[in-house]
């Protein structure tokens, strides 16, 4: 049973269906995508599990029960829309909100002070944040959102507004407090990192969940049984019926780089041996599984 379960959540605006019929199960101690192009119902169904909006059918339960405000207090939320008051010093800010999830005045003090040395930015506690840049703000509101040790982390894309160095700190952030046991609902668009840090995923649009399940899972299934081969040889690799199909190749001074198509009744075992009989040496033989780039867009495609 997952740490966050929402069964058959329906939400709508007017005339306006956001939601309709959503059902995802959030494994504990995970990482889980949820993906969607906008407008999808995403930040709905996150804006349902923080309690911010109630569903119109439907019910999210925590550890197996209904979820109350109580389990809220567990969640930490880093929403899309950043929101620091710009007058304020950051480390008064920083302490105002760990203190609004239940901290007390010395534990916030001793934990935020931890997370400004992880991130060398020490000076910045006096600072106000009108001073900070955008990815600046940034760090502070990820820090304010995890200070207190939440269980369950709603990040919704927390890469906006970084350089790419800072970005792959926050992913080593992120990849951290999953080893610390936490789980963590990652929003976002970007898929390379979908491809780094999920677990699981489920892919929102139009309203309902399109796709969920396990990434290496929807990547196998969504796979065309292509391989990739790179062989030394004089000559070119040939088809053989029954077996693999040779979509492309490329050679360099004898060094080629091949596509093969593997025939439905066919398997890798069969074919490697096939291509050994063809007198060539195999530097390479992989299967070629589709990126979750490819595989949104064809499903998003599909649907439209």
């Amino acid at each position: 049973m997952g740490i966050i379960q929402c069964k058959d959540v329906c939400k709508s605006f007017g005339e306006k269906v956001a939601l309709d019929h959503v059902s995802v199960d959030i494994p504990k101690g995970k990482i889980f995508g949820l993906l969607g192009p906008n407008g999808a119902g995403k930040t709905t169904l996150i804006r349902i599990i923080n309690r911010i909006t109630i569903p119109n059918s439907g019910e999210v339960l925590f550890d197996g029960r209904p979820i109350t405000q109580d389990d809220v207090e567990k969640i930490g939320y880093l929403p899309e829309e950043r929101g620091l008051y710009r007058k304020m010093k950051v480390g008064e800010q920083a302490m105002y909100f760990a203190q609004l999830k239940g901290m007390s005045y010395r534990e916030a003090s001793t934990e935020l002070k931890k997370w400004f040395v992880r991130f060398g930015i020490e000076s910045w506690w006096n600072k106000k944040v009108e001073e900070l840049s955008k990815g600046m703000a940034q760090k502070i509101q990820f820090i304010t959102t995890v200070a207190h040790k939440p269980s369950l982390l709603i990040l919704d894309e927390p890469f906006s507004g970084f350089d790419p160095v800072n970005a792959q700190v926050i992913r080593e952030e992120i990849l951290r407090l999953k080893e610390e046991g936490a789980t963590i609902i990652l929003s976002t668009h970007n898929m390379e990192s979908v491809e780094e840090l999920c677990d699981n995923i489920a892919l929102i649009n139009k309203s309902h969940v399109v796709i969920s399940g396990g990434v290496d899972e929807i990547r196998r299934k969504y796979g065309n049984n292509n391989v990739e081969l790179i062989y030394t040889s004089s000559r070119s690799l040939v088809s053989a019926d029954g077996i693999f199909k040779v979509i492309s190749d490329q050679d360099d001074s004898g060094r080629h780089t091949a596509v093969l198509s593997l025939d439905a009744h066919s398997n890798a075992n069969e074919a490697l041996k096939h291509i050994l009989s063809q007198d060539l040496t195999v530097n390479s033989f992989k299967e070629l599984v589709p990126r979750m780039n490819d595989i949104f867009i064809k499903l998003v495609t599909e649907e439209a």
